[in-house]
């Protein structure tokens, strides 16, 4: 039974809500039971983060839209990001070399020539100006929200294309993050297929892993109050910051590109000093908390029964994902690139500085900077690779 409205609405009453979902699924996991183990195995705890989610806002339990997934996304998240920045050991993560932006750069490729592609396809039971809606999705799926922001800006892309695009940008999205999520299970076997060296990314993940535990420390009330203060009024002081009147803004780059960018140098740079050694005392740990509390927002803002709505967009995005995955694993199959590159240059592109953090943690629990930095990267290419992939839509509608 879905219901007219949300049983919860109070935004505490969600935020407890959420909570539990993570709290449940994460001790659940660790359970010491075979068939549990098995379970998730297959399916990580990360898909239920956004899974149990959608399914509570399908069935009316939590809304689709409150004040609170806007907090976690402005301010959680930027957090949780800016305390894995601090806890990174960049000598270290440099050792990956240069495969992975390759592959990243593949994945780009293939969203610019999947998007017209698609279009073409399926132009004949799309709206006359869906062409305008293809270039806002490729803003998003080239770098995020913020190059989304700039597309629809750049080609005026009307409010009934917009609505199922979004929708299109959420559900086939969030999917291929499931999908990518649930692939970590299957590392070993792809390396080994693919003859791929993966030695390097285990061995860096090792040697920071175990740089982490022997010079771990019980954490005590100085520690945990420095963690907080550095992740939570740290981000929100970057964030005033970008949103000053003399930081330049654009269509690109909004306040919330600007605070990812100086939260990516501020956190690189602080991981160069003492402050690192917070992450002695768990500083990751509650970083990834915040990522976590984030994506649970992610997926509570999509609603399975929103499909029936837009189905000839959502098969048009399946279509244009499915060329870009192509792509990257033709490209991962040339350099012989393990999996992991395959999975942070896939998000850094379709899910951007938000999702590709989490996915690299799945993989690697030691290597998500390298996601964030890979989001990064969508940033900064997005905008002129969804501007061609937009005007190479204009062209087959004939505009």
């Amino acid at each position: 039974m879905i219901l007219a409205q949300a049983l919860i609405q109070q935004p505490m009453a969600i935020f407890a809500y959420l909570i539990a979902i993570v709290g449940i699924v994460f001790m659940l996991s660790t359970v010491q039971y075979a068939p549990l183990k098995k379970f998730f195995g297959y399916l990580p705890p990360l898909i239920w983060m956004y899974f149990l989610p959608m399914l509570s806002t399908t069935f009316g339990i939590i809304p689709q839209s409150s004040d609170l997934y806007s907090f976690l996304s402005t301010y959680m998240l930027p957090a949780g990001l800016l305390l894995l920045m601090i806890s990174t050991n960049v000598p270290a993560t440099f050792k990956l070399g240069g495969k992975a932006i390759l592959v990243f750069l593949a994945g780009t490729l293939g969203v610019v020539i999947g998007g017209p592609i698609s279009f073409f396809l399926f132009q004949g039971i799309l709206p006359d100006e869906a062409w305008r809606g293809v270039a806002a999705l490729a803003g998003s799926w080239i770098g995020g929200s913020a190059n989304m922001g700039a597309m629809i800006e750049a080609f005026q892309t009307p409010d009934d294309i917009l609505s199922p695009i979004i929708l299109t940008d959420t559900l086939v999205g969030i999917g291929w993050m499931g999908v990518m999520i649930s692939l970590a299970s299957y590392q070993e076997r792809f390396n080994k297929w693919n003859k791929a060296d993966n030695s390097t990314i285990k061995r860096v993940n090792e040697d920071i892993a175990t740089d982490v535990e022997e010079n771990s420390k019980p954490l005590q009330l100085p520690q945990l109050f420095g963690i907080l203060a550095i992740g939570v009024a740290g981000s929100y002081l970057i964030r005033l910051f970008a949103d000053l009147s003399f930081i330049p803004k654009s269509d690109v780059m909004s306040t919330s590109t600007w605070t990812f960018l100086i939260i990516t140098a501020v956190g690189i740079l602080l991981s160069f000093t003492k402050v690192r050694n917070l992450e002695y005392y768990g500083a990751s740990k509650f970083g990834y908390m915040g990522i976590y509390l984030f994506l649970t927002a992610i997926g509570a803002q999509a609603n399975l029964m929103d499909i029936v709505q837009a189905p000839q967009f959502i098969l048009m995005g399946m279509v244009w994902l499915s060329i870009h995955v192509l792509f990257i694993f033709i490209a991962a199959r040339l350099l012989r690139a393990p999996l992991f590159f395959v999975a942070v240059g896939s998000q850094g592109n379709i899910g951007g500085t938000s999702s590709a953090p989490i996915v690299a943690s799945v993989f690697q629990p030691a290597l998500a900077p390298v996601g964030l930095l890979m989001g990064i990267l969508g940033n900064v290419v997005g905008t002129y690779a969804a501007l061609l992939c937009g005007q190479l839509a204009r062209m087959i509608a004939g505009g």
